[in-house]
């Protein structure tokens, strides 16, 4: 029973093929073509004859082709404006004819960056457009001479006043240069010098003109009385006009008379006795109420 079924199904495979290969090519022989309407949307919006005579209209059917809008006529081109008065009133351009008109030459550039060239090299300082040697907390060793940064500079122009010399007023002597010296220093104030002196300090005096800012320390210190103007130098006008005026070490002595007098000693000074003090002989004895010390 099972062998007959085995051969039933075996001899159906060919049969199912025939059938398929038949009922294609039938398919094949049948087949329709579809035809498309072409649609007018200009036809469409026109109205017909039936829609004419439904509305009550008895005028005749214009043609399709007059509802296509007719091309525009060419519009003439605009001027070109170039400008325009936002306010003429107000603001009106001046009346000129081409002869007032004057041409003028370009200003000169704000800096050499809008230049197409390179850059120019850095411009050199010159003997005459330099300022000097700084020289930092400086210390007037006497009016006219001044000591930093390992420098020992003499103002120029002026003859240094020193520190212990003593000027004469009515035939009394009283110490100008101390007092010089203590005016040049609260002049300075510690602040910094500029001195036209070698890049590198040694240990003789220079002399050299020297400046605080744009004045001339010389031109200050002579003008003021606190030194005199070197033969042939440029204060010896300045010198004159102190002189003059009689300032400074020119003029009288300070009045003392103001300040303080010292504390007087309250009873004799103190004198040693005579056992310590040395003998002919240079040694030193020691008191006799005190025990002589342990060799």
């Amino acid at each position: 029973m099972r062998l007959l079924q085995t051969a039933v199904a075996i001899l159906a495979i060919p049969v199912m093929a025939v059938l398929v290969v038949a009922g294609g090519h039938t398919v094949k022989g049948h087949e329709s073509t579809v035809a498309v309407d072409q649609i007018d949307p200009i036809a469409d919006a026109l109205p017909t004859g039936d829609t004419l005579s439904a509305s009550g209209s008895g005028a005749a059917q214009e043609p399709a082709t007059s509802a296509i809008p007719a091309p525009a006529a060419p519009q003439p081109p605009k001027p070109a404006v170039h400008s325009r008065a936002i306010d003429p009133e107000v603001v009106a351009p001046p009346e000129l004819s081409d002869q007032e008109l004057e041409r003028v030459e370009p200003r000169a550039p704000l800096s050499d960056l809008a230049l197409a060239g390179p850059p120019k090299p850095p411009k050199l300082k010159m003997p005459d457009d330099w300022n000097g040697t700084k020289l930092f907390q400086p210390v007037a060793a006497a009016a006219g001479l001044i000591e930093a940064k390992g420098y020992a500079v003499a103002v120029s122009g002026v003859d240094v006043v020193k520190a212990d010399e003593t000027c004469s007023d009515e035939g009394k002597n009283w110490a100008c240069g101390a007092r010089a010296r203590t005016a040049f220093r609260a002049f300075l104030r510690g602040r910094a010098v500029a001195c036209t002196v070698p890049p590198e300090g040694g240990r003789d005096t220079i002399t050299a003109e020297c400046h605080i800012g744009n004045q001339d320390i010389g031109q200050w210190l002579v003008e003021n009385g606190w030194a005199r103007a070197a033969q042939g130098g440029p204060y010896v006008e300045a010198e004159n006009k102190a002189r003059t005026a009689r300032k400074g070490i020119f003029g009288p002595a300070p009045k003392l008379d103001g300040l303080p007098a010292l504390p007087a000693a309250s009873g004799p000074a103190p004198v040693a006795p005579d056992s310590i003090l040395p003998a002919d002989g240079g040694a030193v004895t020691p008191p006799t109420d005190q025990p002589a010390p342990a060799q």
